[in-house]
Parts: C-alpha cells; sequence; structure tokens
C-alpha cells in the first residue's frame, strides 16, 4: 500500500510558519516604531541629549503572584532622549533606550541546606514619551517634572540560578532568557509560567524629575509595568509579576 500522508505534520508546519511571519512582523514594527521616534526627537530641534544611568530594578509580589520575595537588582540604561518645545514651559521628551530590568530571588542563606537564589535580568529596547513641565532656573537652568508612557521589546539577558538541596549538594545554572510573543493564535495557553520563559513586550508609565542645565542633565525616573510578565491569561500563580524601575541618569547634549 502507499504511504500515507501525515496531515498532522502538515497542520503543525503551517501552525509554526504562521508563528514565525507573525514574530518577524511584530518585531520589525516595533523597530520601524522606536527608529522613527529617534529620527523625530534628533530633528526636531537640537536640545536632544545622549543619556547614561543606573537603574535600581524589582518586580511586583503578592499572594496572586509566582514570587513570594524579591530583592532588588541593580543594573543600566544608555540611549537618546529628545526634546520637543510645545509651548510655553510645556516639553515632549521621546526616546530610545536600551535598559535592563529584572530582581534577585533568594530563600535561605548561602552554604545552608535549601539555599536557592535566582537573578532575572532582561534586557529590553525602550521607547518612552514624556511630556514635561520645566521652571527656569537662573538663566541657562531649569527644574523638570512629568510623566508619560512607555513600550519595550525584550532583546536578551540571562536567568542565573543556583543553591544547595536539603542533601547538601550543590548547583549553579545559566540560561538565556527566552521571550514569547504572546501569540494572539495561541488565545489562552501558558506560553511560559517561569523567569526564564517572559512575554516579549512590556509597557508602562514613567514619572520622572530632575534638573537641567546648559549641557548636562540629571534625573530621576520610575518607571511602573503595567504588562505581567509571564505569558498567558489564564495562569493563577503568575499573573501580578509586573516590572518596576527606579533610574538614576546623567544627560550629556548633542
Amino acid at each position: 500500500m502507499p504511504e500515507q500522508m501525515n496531515t498532522y505534520d502538515g497542520k503543525a508546519f503551517a501552525n509554526t510558519r504562521t508563528k514565525i511571519i507573525y514574530t518577524m512582523k511584530m518585531r520589525f514594527l516595533a523597530i520601524l516604531g522606536a527608529t522613527a521616534i529617534a529620527s523625530t526627537s534628533l530633528k526636531a530641534q537640537s536640545n536632544a541629549r545622549i543619556q547614561a544611568g543606573i537603574n535600581l530594578a524589582n518586580i511586583t509580589v503578592n499572594e496572586n503572584g509566582r514570587v513570594d520575595d524579591a530583592n532588588m537588582l541593580s543594573s543600566f540604561q544608555l540611549g537618546i532622549i529628545g526634546d520637543v518645545h510645545l509651548g510655553s514651559i510645556l516639553y515632549l521628551q521621546p526616546g530610545v533606550l536600551f535598559t535592563g530590568k529584572g530582581s534577585k530571588v533568594q530563600k535561605g542563606t548561602e552554604g545552608s541546606n535549601g539555599y536557592f537564589k535566582q537573578t532575572f535580568n532582561p534586557y529590553y529596547i525602550e521607547v518612552p514619551a514624556n511630556i514635561l513641565i520645566k521652571a527656569p532656573l537662573g538663566k541657562t537652568g531649569s527644574f523638570f517634572v512629568g510623566a508619560g508612557p512607555y513600550l519595550g521589546i525584550g532583546v536578551g539577558g540571562k536567568t542565573k540560578t543556583e543553591g544547595q538541596t536539603l542533601l547538601g549538594v550543590t548547583y549553579s545554572n545559566d540560561q538565556k532568557i527566552k521571550f514569547s510573543n504572546d501569540d494572539p493564535t495561541t488565545l489562552n495557553e501558558e506560553e511560559g509560567a517561569g523567569f526564564g520563559i517572559v512575554k516579549r513586550f512590556d509597557y508602562g508609565v514613567n514619572g520622572t524629575v530632575g534638573l537641567e542645565g546648559k549641557s548636562i542633565v540629571l534625573g530621576v525616573n520610575y518607571g511602573y509595568g503595567l504588562a505581567k510578565l509571564q505569558s498567558g491569561s489564564n495562569s493563577t500563580q503568575d499573573n501580578n509579576n509586573k516590572n518596576r524601575v527606579v533610574s538614576i541618569t546623567l544627560g550629556f547634549k548633542l
């Protein structure tokens, strides 16, 4: 008898191809949007700046979250911030940042049986768009305060796990973070239930305050994430873990 064609494999291949095409489209649109905003920021006027800073990152935890206790993780950010004068003391500050987020989770003490520690450090390309009010200080300086939304796309990072079993055996493991696109074709299926696999897209709101001089800008920013880290909507274990980041930055005007 002739060999029967495996229709299941054909369907699986088609589904896989659809997901790959969807992923490529989402990445292209995100990169295109970030590039457009950056170009607009630089061309709008001459007060764009290069910005770098320290991130003090953490995630939310509560009784419905996967993590029971989390500690702050130090990371960094680097990028370009625009400065578009809208009128009077009102300004728009879009930008493109490479920024680190995450958290540290630990149970027990190092060297003791049952010790466990995990460091979760994802990196994002982030596009903020803050509306600022600037109050003049002297001839060339100003004090600013503002807020606005941000959109981030995950591009890399690592999760490091180490510990010691109840029998005293130590272990250690490093793995790259995998990002799920939360593909709508999977409906409510869980694409990632731990910090080894998290949603690619992050979004939230920023609050910012700082001092601006003739060529240097000092600022403090708080990023309040609104997107849960793990994908899927039916999870009862990880539906409340979201990014929180305090940033201390220094900018140099171009």
